[in-house]
């Protein structure tokens, strides 16, 4: 596809008294022109489509499939915030949560769980909110609970002038400078009438430019990218083309991050919405596909497992499948927490902990003596080294 240059299409960069030039978007969805649907953007649209329907599916086909989405959604908590320079790893969060003694989990894990818990607060808010202002306003709340960046107004709409560019730049060497405050307020208010008004645009499209025009927007004055890829997952579901927010899109933004800035920032001076809606679309199909195949190796290695348990547990089978279960909700486990899910005592619980090793289930991953923990490594490794 051919790039556009449309200068003004999206907006305009108008100067401000300190000398600086913040910018001021046009509404949603694009005009002058409108947004070009080519016979190329319509195929993607049509794969990506396709591609989500088969995770959809996918998905439904899980046992107790609440059980599995807390992994997609972990995944993308650390994708997202890896993208933002925190330094924890999926390993590192499930080590966090199974309170595994480890001096080497580094402090940032808080703002992974952090995320976690507002894709959770998200999904509980869908029931009674439509996704709109208030309903950012409080997922950005609980993103920066007790954590770096508490001090930027957690929920509340900026009041000041931010910017966007390296560490420590002046507004003025800034790679983009989004719109003041009495501007960013109006355009926050077409942003959420665009989310809800009536139109013939495809939904993936929708989605996409909503996501890009909340970037450009820049409402809080931290914490944008994170509440920005949340809100596509959270989209998705309000929308009901995902039961369940298993799209981990920020593996596609991380894997391409400078192009993901770089085409952000086209939309703005070039207003080429169209390269950018066609690399939106493009990810939601790569990582639908990489999602539906997650799913189906869950599925086979469920079996493999149980099968293993029922042929070599004997009586203790019984017990051997309801840790199984627990494990893919939460890999990670401790002697006392299989004596809490099975009822039985210590001893017993250590000998099912032993034969669940011996079987290759579980791996010890402490090294010490005492204050134990095991892995469900070939769960956890299906998500990839992240």
């Amino acid at each position: 596809m051919q790039s556009k240059n449309y200068p003004g299409r999206s907006g305009k960069y108008i100067k401000q008294v300190g000398g600086y030039k913040a910018f001021t978007p046009e509404s949603l969805p694009p005009k002058d022109p409108e947004l070009e649907i080519s016979d190329e953007l319509q195929a993607c649209l049509s794969n990506a489509d396709r591609s989500l329907g088969r995770l959809d599916g996918s998905i439904q086909t899980l046992p107790n499939s609440d059980l599995f989405v807390l992994m997609y959604i972990k995944k993308e908590a650390v994708l997202s915030s890896q993208i933002e320079g925190t330094q924890s790893s999926l390993s590192h969060l499930l080590k966090r949560e199974a309170e595994v003694p480890d001096s080497d989990i580094p402090k940032d894990v808080s703002e992974v769980s952090n995320y976690v818990g507002a894709m959770n607060l998200g999904l509980q808010l869908l029931d009674k909110l439509p996704v709109s202002v208030r309903f950012i306003k409080e997922v950005h709340q609980r993103l920066l609970e007790d954590v770096r960046g508490q001090q930027q107004n957690p929920g509340h709409l900026r009041t000041s002038q931010n910017w966007i560019g390296p560490s420590g730049c002046h507004i003025r060497d800034a790679t983009f400078v989004p719109p003041s405050p009495a501007d960013m307020t109006s355009a926050l208010s077409e942003w959420e009438k665009f989310l809800h008004q009536n139109d013939n645009l495809p939904l993936l499209v929708k989605i996409g430019l909503a996501h890009a025009q909340f970037e450009t927007i820049h409402p809080f004055l931290d914490e944008n990218g994170r509440v920005g890829r949340l809100l596509i997952a959270l989209l998705l579901c309000e929308k009901k083309v995902l039961l369940k927010p298993v799209l981990y899109l920020s593996y596609y933004f991380k894997r391409n991050r400078q192009e993901y800035y770089d085409l952000l920032q086209r939309t703005r001076d070039a207003g080429d919405w169209e390269s950018w809606i066609k690399f939106f679309i493009q990810g939601v199909d790569d990582v639908s596909q990489q999602a539906t195949q997650t799913a189906r190796d869950i599925v086979e290695l469920r079996e493999r497992h149980r099968t293993l348990i029922v042929e070599n547990f004997g009586q203790v089978a019984g017990n051997g499948l309801r840790v199984l279960e627990d494990l893919f909700s939460q890999p990670i486990i401790s002697v006392k927490r299989i004596m809490n899910l099975t009822g039985v005592t210590f001893a017993a619980a250590n000998q099912l902990m032993r034969r669940l090793v011996e079987v290759g289930v579980l791996v010890e991953i402490t090294g010490q003596a005492r204050n134990r923990r095991y892995e469900y490594s070939d769960y956890v490794n299906l998500f990839g080294s992240i």
